[in-house]
């Protein structure tokens, strides 16, 4: 059982390859400008008041379509649809930044306790459709299905997280989220908890 601190890295998930990043592992770093020149004095003033780029927000000049970054996203998760055993509920991912961006493949997910330790393996990737790339405008939503058999009916021993983080498709820096679907499976030969991919809008 993995400690919270390293949830983020694992949590890190998309379309691209068994367990990889879609479009690799490494932090999004924009395109540096083309070369201009520039007087001395205004370089020396540039100097002066430069901002800090690691502790920048990104910048509103991004072109849209770009990737949704962990900041400019809203995780929720909808209300159970059950059947057949089923326990499904859909994670939804808000675009609450004023651009559009995208989202594409699976988010990572995992339960927490309230001393933030992971309850159980991280989701298995359910490969029934394959990666599409969402477009999210303003206040625009895709969403994934969290599924797992009841433990009332399976059998495998199960706990009742407090929090279910989400970390974005290829972003390092999850959004956690109170649960309250009740319990989930966390070992023994049903408790295996799947993802969809993200889809457009908020569930079925």
């Amino acid at each position: 059982m993995l400690a919270a601190g390293a949830l983020a890295v694992l949590g890190l998930v998309s379309a691209c390859g068994g367990g990889g990043a879609q479009g690799g592992g490494s932090a999004y770093l924009p395109a540096s400008p083309s070369a201009v020149p520039v007087p001395s004095s205004a370089m020396s003033a540039q100097a002066s008041t430069a901002p800090d780029v690691a502790t920048t927000a990104p910048s509103p000049a991004q072109p849209a379509g770009d990737r949704c970054r962990t900041v400019e996203l809203r995780a929720s998760v909808g209300r159970n649809d059950p059947g057949a055993g089923q326990r499904n509920f859909p994670v939804v991912l808000t675009n609450t930044s004023d651009r559009t961006c995208t989202v594409r493949g699976y988010p990572g997910a995992a339960f927490l306790d309230a001393s933030g330790r992971q309850l159980g393996p991280d989701p298995r990737r359910d490969a029934g459709s394959g990666p599409v790339t969402v477009t999210l405008a303003p206040g625009r939503s895709a969403w994934a299905g969290l599924t797992y058999s009841s433990p009332e009916v399976s059998g495998a021993e199960a706990t009742t997280p407090t929090t279910l983080l989400v970390t974005p498709p290829d972003e390092r820096d999850p959004l956690r989220v109170p649960w309250t679907g009740g319990t989930v499976p966390v070992s023994g030969n049903a408790s295996s908890v799947r993802l969809t991919v993200l889809t457009p809008g908020t569930g079925p």
